[in-house]
């Protein structure tokens, strides 16, 4: 349960760079066009700034995000 009135965020780009910091998302993740998440730019902003829910990742998906969101901090696992 978040209490405060702000979220951490990763933007979502079509810039899609394979590097290990970001995840790509395709159709199959419920995105309509390919894209990547990018954990290298990860900001905390007010709740009321952030739109709609856009979809629910699976299990795997969230996964790699973990490891991007290692990477990006420097922990490499």
């Amino acid at each position: 349960m978040n209490f405060l009135g702000e979220v951490t965020v990763a933007p979502i780009t079509s810039t899609i760079r394979n590097i290990p910091s970001e995840v790509s998302l395709t159709k199959t993740d419920g995105i309509s066009k390919d894209c990547a998440v990018n954990l290298d730019h990860i900001q905390t902003v007010s709740k009321g700034k952030i739109g709609p829910l856009i979809t629910h990742l699976k299990t795997e998906k969230m996964s790699e995000l973990h490891s991007a969101l290692l990477f990006a901090l420097g922990f490499d696992e």
